[in-house]
């Protein structure tokens, strides 16, 4: 039904760690889930499958690494090729500019830091809290 809020599942796509959030149309809000392993054998698509059995996102969100002119990235292809196998799910996937995400995760949890909020920040604590500024985004726009 249009009109209805969504909940989106994002990521953010790494050669080593895909950063995963889920965010909420209603709230126009995202968390950081966590990490799913990303290596030479491909993505972790049962850990993949689980999330989405879990929780049954109306649309899929990946983030698009483009350089800062616009023009694709040297990730560019691989994160082309995952939005492509994620049809598999029969979820519609869009894709998110993800320009600096990572770079504005580290600094948002730096200050979560300072603040006495947080401890030491691991590099998952990263990707996932990109994944949420790549949902962020999505759920700006729409």
């Amino acid at each position: 039904m249009p009109g209805t809020p969504e909940t989106i599942l994002a990521f953010d796509f790494g050669l080593r760690r895909i950063g995963v959030a889920v965010g909420q149309q209603i709230t126009a809000s995202a968390s950081p889930l966590g990490v799913v392993p990303n290596g030479e054998a491909g993505p972790d698509w049962t850990a993949i499958a689980a999330l989405v059995r879990d929780w049954k996102p109306a649309r899929i969100v990946v983030g698009m690494p483009v350089n800062a002119d616009r023009t694709p990235s040297a990730l560019t292809r691989r994160v082309q090729a995952f939005v492509a196998e994620l049809a598999r799910f029969s979820v519609p996937v869009e894709t998110e500019d993800e320009r600096y995400s990572s770079q504005e995760a580290r600094t948002l949890l730096k200050a979560d830091r300072v603040q006495g909020r947080r401890g030491r920040i691991g590099r998952g604590e990263i990707d996932s809290a990109a994944a949420m500024l790549i949902a962020e985004r999505w759920l700006a726009r729409h």
